[in-house]
Protein backbone atom coordinates (compact mmCIF):
# COMPACT_ATOMS: atom_id res chain seq x y z
CA UNK A 1 0.00 0.00 0.00
CA UNK A 2 1.23 3.91 -0.56
CA UNK A 3 0.64 6.88 0.78
CA UNK A 4 0.22 9.86 -0.58
CA UNK A 5 1.10 13.48 0.74
CA UNK A 6 2.26 16.67 -0.61
CA UNK A 7 5.27 18.27 0.60
CA UNK A 8 4.94 22.06 1.40
CA UNK A 9 5.46 23.10 -2.27
CA UNK A 10 2.20 21.44 -3.03
CA UNK A 11 4.19 17.97 -5.07
CA UNK A 12 2.58 14.85 -4.42
CA UNK A 13 5.13 11.99 -3.03
CA UNK A 14 4.54 8.54 -2.70
CA UNK A 15 6.05 6.19 -0.60
CA UNK A 16 5.81 2.49 0.35
CA UNK A 17 4.30 2.13 3.62
CA UNK A 18 7.95 0.31 4.80
CA UNK A 19 9.36 3.91 4.03
CA UNK A 20 9.11 5.78 7.61
CA UNK A 21 11.96 8.54 6.77
CA UNK A 22 11.54 11.83 8.89
CA UNK A 23 8.74 9.57 11.70
CA UNK A 24 9.95 8.24 14.90
CA UNK A 25 11.07 5.11 15.74
CA UNK A 26 10.65 3.23 19.22
CA UNK A 27 14.75 4.20 19.30
CA UNK A 28 14.27 7.67 18.26
CA UNK A 29 11.55 8.08 20.90
CA UNK A 30 14.09 7.06 23.38
CA UNK A 31 17.02 9.04 22.08
CA UNK A 32 14.87 12.20 22.37
CA UNK A 33 13.51 11.91 25.59
CA UNK A 34 17.23 10.70 26.92
CA UNK A 35 18.72 13.77 25.34
CA UNK A 36 16.08 15.77 27.12
CA UNK A 37 15.57 14.41 30.21
CA UNK A 38 12.10 13.48 29.63
CA UNK A 39 10.63 10.41 31.50
CA UNK A 40 6.78 9.48 30.39
CA UNK A 41 4.61 10.57 33.29
CA UNK A 42 1.34 9.03 34.82
CA UNK A 43 0.49 12.67 35.87
CA UNK A 44 -0.38 13.54 32.43
CA UNK A 45 -1.35 10.03 30.87
CA UNK A 46 2.27 9.92 29.17
CA UNK A 47 2.17 6.43 26.39
CA UNK A 48 4.07 7.69 23.19
CA UNK A 49 3.34 5.75 19.61
CA UNK A 50 6.68 3.99 18.88
CA UNK A 51 5.37 2.68 15.80
CA UNK A 52 5.48 4.74 12.19
CA UNK A 53 2.71 2.91 11.03
CA UNK A 54 0.13 3.21 13.11
CA UNK A 55 0.79 7.18 13.24
CA UNK A 56 -0.30 6.77 9.61
CA UNK A 57 -2.96 5.12 10.50
CA UNK A 58 -4.64 7.54 12.00
CA UNK A 59 -3.93 10.18 10.09
CA UNK A 60 -5.26 8.42 6.79
CA UNK A 61 -8.30 7.53 8.97
CA UNK A 62 -9.06 11.28 9.74
CA UNK A 63 -8.38 12.30 6.31
CA UNK A 64 -6.09 14.67 6.66
CA UNK A 65 -3.85 16.45 3.47
CA UNK A 66 -2.66 19.27 2.43
CA UNK A 67 -5.79 21.39 2.85
CA UNK A 68 -6.19 20.80 6.20
CA UNK A 69 -6.13 22.64 9.29
CA UNK A 70 -5.85 20.12 12.16
CA UNK A 71 -5.30 20.52 16.02
CA UNK A 72 -3.51 17.69 18.00
CA UNK A 73 -3.84 17.36 22.04
CA UNK A 74 -0.68 15.81 23.82
CA UNK A 75 1.66 16.04 20.89
CA UNK A 76 4.23 14.44 23.09
CA UNK A 77 7.51 13.33 21.82
CA UNK A 78 5.79 14.44 17.97
CA UNK A 79 5.30 10.88 16.59
CA UNK A 80 1.62 11.63 15.33
CA UNK A 81 2.59 15.30 14.63
CA UNK A 82 5.02 14.49 12.17
CA UNK A 83 3.00 12.15 10.63
CA UNK A 84 0.28 15.15 10.51
CA UNK A 85 2.78 17.20 9.53
CA UNK A 86 3.83 15.45 6.39
CA UNK A 87 1.04 15.23 4.86
CA UNK A 88 1.23 19.21 4.38
CA UNK A 89 -1.69 20.19 6.88
CA UNK A 90 -1.70 23.24 9.40
CA UNK A 91 -0.99 21.95 12.23
CA UNK A 92 -1.40 23.70 16.15
CA UNK A 93 -0.81 21.35 18.78
CA UNK A 94 -1.56 22.08 22.46
CA UNK A 95 0.41 20.27 25.19
CA UNK A 96 0.45 20.73 28.84
CA UNK A 97 3.99 19.21 29.50
CA UNK A 98 6.67 22.60 29.37
CA UNK A 99 9.28 20.23 28.93
CA UNK A 100 7.56 18.50 25.84
CA UNK A 101 6.27 21.60 24.62
CA UNK A 102 10.15 23.45 24.55
CA UNK A 103 11.07 20.05 22.74
CA UNK A 104 8.85 19.41 20.02
CA UNK A 105 9.91 22.09 17.51
CA UNK A 106 13.51 21.56 17.66
CA UNK A 107 12.14 18.05 16.64
CA UNK A 108 10.11 19.01 13.82
CA UNK A 109 13.64 21.35 12.78
CA UNK A 110 15.43 18.33 12.85
CA UNK A 111 13.53 15.58 11.44
CA UNK A 112 11.09 17.43 8.68
CA UNK A 113 12.68 20.75 8.71
CA UNK A 114 10.42 22.56 5.62
CA UNK A 115 7.17 21.92 7.96
CA UNK A 116 8.66 23.62 10.90
CA UNK A 117 6.80 27.04 9.66
CA UNK A 118 3.16 25.33 9.69
CA UNK A 119 3.52 23.94 13.21
CA UNK A 120 2.17 26.09 16.01
CA UNK A 121 2.66 25.34 19.61
CA UNK A 122 0.69 26.41 22.57
CA UNK A 123 1.51 25.53 25.69
CA UNK A 124 -1.91 25.07 27.89
CA UNK A 125 -4.17 22.64 29.37
CA UNK A 126 -6.68 21.77 26.42
CA UNK A 127 -9.58 22.31 28.56
CA UNK A 128 -8.29 25.05 29.60
CA UNK A 129 -6.90 26.72 25.86
CA UNK A 130 -8.74 30.07 24.66
CA UNK A 131 -9.65 30.60 21.22
CA UNK A 132 -6.93 33.63 21.32
CA UNK A 133 -4.44 31.11 21.89
CA UNK A 134 -5.53 29.62 18.80
CA UNK A 135 -5.76 32.07 16.46
CA UNK A 136 -5.11 29.70 13.40
CA UNK A 137 -8.16 26.97 14.56
CA UNK A 138 -10.30 30.06 15.82
CA UNK A 139 -9.88 32.12 12.64
CA UNK A 140 -10.31 28.50 10.43
CA UNK A 141 -13.95 27.94 8.58
CA UNK A 142 -13.32 23.95 9.78
CA UNK A 143 -10.46 21.90 11.85
CA UNK A 144 -10.59 18.43 12.89
CA UNK A 145 -8.84 17.03 15.94
CA UNK A 146 -6.07 14.21 15.52
CA UNK A 147 -4.69 13.02 18.69
CA UNK A 148 -3.51 10.33 21.02
CA UNK A 149 -5.28 11.41 23.92
CA UNK A 150 -4.58 10.81 27.63
CA UNK A 151 -6.53 8.09 28.84
CA UNK A 152 -8.00 9.69 32.28
CA UNK A 153 -9.47 12.84 30.59
CA UNK A 154 -9.95 11.68 27.26
CA UNK A 155 -13.78 12.30 27.52
CA UNK A 156 -14.02 15.83 28.98
CA UNK A 157 -11.15 17.51 26.74
CA UNK A 158 -13.43 15.87 23.58
CA UNK A 159 -16.43 17.57 25.12
CA UNK A 160 -14.87 20.39 25.78
CA UNK A 161 -13.51 21.06 22.71
CA UNK A 162 -16.84 20.82 20.83
CA UNK A 163 -18.40 23.04 22.95
CA UNK A 164 -15.66 26.05 22.83
CA UNK A 165 -15.18 25.36 18.75
CA UNK A 166 -18.15 25.50 16.72
CA UNK A 167 -15.38 24.92 13.86
CA UNK A 168 -14.48 21.70 14.82
CA UNK A 169 -16.32 19.41 12.98
CA UNK A 170 -14.46 16.17 12.98
CA UNK A 171 -12.11 13.82 14.43
CA UNK A 172 -10.27 10.58 15.24
CA UNK A 173 -8.79 10.41 18.35
CA UNK A 174 -7.43 7.19 20.06
CA UNK A 175 -8.18 6.23 23.54
CA UNK A 176 -8.83 3.16 25.96
CA UNK A 177 -10.69 0.96 24.26
CA UNK A 178 -13.50 1.08 27.14
CA UNK A 179 -13.56 4.72 26.60
CA UNK A 180 -14.15 4.19 22.82
CA UNK A 181 -17.16 1.57 23.56
CA UNK A 182 -18.97 4.29 26.27
CA UNK A 183 -18.35 6.91 23.40
CA UNK A 184 -20.25 4.89 20.46
CA UNK A 185 -22.23 3.10 22.52
CA UNK A 186 -26.26 3.57 22.00
CA UNK A 187 -29.53 3.53 24.13
CA UNK A 188 -29.94 0.38 26.09
CA UNK A 189 -26.93 -0.52 26.33
CA UNK A 190 -24.84 -1.29 29.71
CA UNK A 191 -22.18 1.01 28.91
CA UNK A 192 -24.57 3.74 27.46
CA UNK A 193 -23.83 6.94 29.67
CA UNK A 194 -23.29 10.64 29.88
CA UNK A 195 -20.49 10.24 27.42
CA UNK A 196 -22.36 8.48 24.77
CA UNK A 197 -25.24 10.86 24.80
CA UNK A 198 -23.32 14.22 25.12
CA UNK A 199 -21.82 13.42 22.09
CA UNK A 200 -24.34 12.99 20.14
CA UNK A 201 -25.36 16.38 20.73
CA UNK A 202 -22.67 17.58 18.27
CA UNK A 203 -22.75 14.56 15.73
CA UNK A 204 -22.03 11.05 15.31
CA UNK A 205 -19.17 8.67 16.19
CA UNK A 206 -17.98 5.40 15.05
CA UNK A 207 -15.36 3.00 16.15
CA UNK A 208 -12.41 3.24 13.49
CA UNK A 209 -10.37 0.14 14.52
CA UNK A 210 -8.00 -1.18 18.17
CA UNK A 211 -4.39 -0.39 18.51
CA UNK A 212 -2.30 -2.85 20.16
CA UNK A 213 -0.37 -2.15 23.33
CA UNK A 214 2.66 -2.76 21.78
CA UNK A 215 3.11 0.23 19.82
CA UNK A 216 3.09 2.47 22.35
CA UNK A 217 6.52 3.35 25.68
CA UNK A 218 5.80 2.76 27.82
CA UNK A 219 3.34 -0.12 27.33
CA UNK A 220 -0.29 0.70 28.60
CA UNK A 221 -1.88 -1.72 30.69
CA UNK A 222 -5.17 -1.44 28.95
CA UNK A 223 -6.17 -1.78 25.04
CA UNK A 224 -6.69 1.32 23.01
CA UNK A 225 -8.55 1.90 20.12
CA UNK A 226 -9.79 4.38 17.49
CA UNK A 227 -12.75 6.82 16.92
CA UNK A 228 -13.79 8.68 13.95
CA UNK A 229 -16.59 11.57 14.75
CA UNK A 230 -18.40 14.09 11.91
CA UNK A 231 -20.07 17.05 13.56
CA UNK A 232 -23.98 17.32 12.42
CA UNK A 233 -24.76 20.22 14.84
CA UNK A 234 -23.13 23.77 15.79
CA UNK A 235 -24.07 25.98 18.49
CA UNK A 236 -24.16 29.43 16.93
CA UNK A 237 -26.55 30.91 18.99
CA UNK A 238 -27.30 31.89 22.42
CA UNK A 239 -30.25 29.89 22.28
CA UNK A 240 -28.51 26.90 21.48
CA UNK A 241 -26.46 27.11 23.67
CA UNK A 242 -28.58 27.75 26.86
CA UNK A 243 -30.41 24.38 25.29
CA UNK A 244 -26.99 22.88 25.18
CA UNK A 245 -26.38 23.33 29.01
CA UNK A 246 -30.09 22.42 29.74
CA UNK A 247 -29.82 19.67 27.95
CA UNK A 248 -26.63 18.45 29.31
CA UNK A 249 -27.51 19.43 32.60
CA UNK A 250 -30.42 16.97 32.49
CA UNK A 251 -28.04 14.02 31.08
CA UNK A 252 -26.31 14.40 34.41
CA UNK A 253 -29.07 14.09 36.83
CA UNK A 254 -30.36 11.48 34.66
CA UNK A 255 -27.75 9.24 35.14
CA UNK A 256 -26.12 9.91 38.07
CA UNK A 257 -28.05 7.81 39.93
CA UNK A 258 -29.15 5.61 36.70
CA UNK A 259 -30.42 2.47 37.95
CA UNK A 260 -33.44 5.38 39.11
CA UNK A 261 -36.35 5.87 36.65
CA UNK A 262 -36.81 9.59 35.39
CA UNK A 263 -39.56 10.41 37.58
CA UNK A 264 -37.12 9.64 40.33
CA UNK A 265 -34.07 11.03 39.33
CA UNK A 266 -35.46 13.94 37.61
CA UNK A 267 -37.80 14.79 40.27
CA UNK A 268 -37.01 18.24 41.73
CA UNK A 269 -35.13 19.24 38.92
CA UNK A 270 -37.76 19.37 36.03
CA UNK A 271 -40.99 20.48 35.89
CA UNK A 272 -43.60 17.04 36.32
CA UNK A 273 -45.16 18.37 33.05
CA UNK A 274 -42.00 18.32 30.94
CA UNK A 275 -42.39 14.46 30.29
CA UNK A 276 -45.96 14.72 28.99
CA UNK A 277 -44.98 17.57 27.05
CA UNK A 278 -41.82 16.15 25.05
CA UNK A 279 -43.48 12.61 24.66
CA UNK A 280 -41.28 11.31 27.34
CA UNK A 281 -42.19 8.25 29.55
CA UNK A 282 -41.07 9.03 33.20
CA UNK A 283 -41.27 5.04 34.46
CA UNK A 284 -38.20 4.69 32.20
CA UNK A 285 -34.60 4.97 32.91
CA UNK A 286 -31.93 7.37 31.37
CA UNK A 287 -30.07 4.73 29.96
CA UNK A 288 -33.21 3.91 27.36
CA UNK A 289 -33.21 7.76 26.30
CA UNK A 290 -31.52 8.76 22.79
CA UNK A 291 -30.36 12.44 23.12
CA UNK A 292 -33.23 13.78 21.06
CA UNK A 293 -35.62 12.59 23.47
CA UNK A 294 -33.53 14.90 26.23
CA UNK A 295 -33.16 17.70 24.32
CA UNK A 296 -37.35 17.28 23.70
CA UNK A 297 -37.44 17.09 27.82
CA UNK A 298 -35.17 19.77 28.77
CA UNK A 299 -37.13 22.05 25.91
CA UNK A 300 -40.14 21.31 27.53
CA UNK A 301 -39.23 22.31 31.27
CA UNK A 302 -37.44 25.29 29.34
CA UNK A 303 -40.95 26.40 28.22
CA UNK A 304 -42.40 25.65 31.79
CA UNK A 305 -39.49 28.23 33.81
CA UNK A 306 -39.81 30.38 30.94
CA UNK A 307 -43.86 30.50 31.77
CA UNK A 308 -43.23 31.04 34.97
Amino acid sequence: MNDKYNDQHGTQRTSESNDHVGLLGAADLRQIAASAGITPTKKFGQNFVIDPGTVRRIVRTAGVDATSTVLEVGPGLGSLTLAILETGAQLTVVEIDPALARRLPQTIQDRMPEASNRLHVVLSDAMRVQTSQVPMLSNAQQFTLVANLPYNVATPIIITLLERFPQLTSFVVMVQKEVADRLCAGPGSRIYGTPSVKLQWFGTSTKAGTIGRNVFWPVPNVDSALVAFTRTHADTTEQDIALREHTFAVIDKAFATRRKTLHAALKGHIHPQAFEVAGVDPSVRGETLTCAQFVALAQADMQFEQAQ
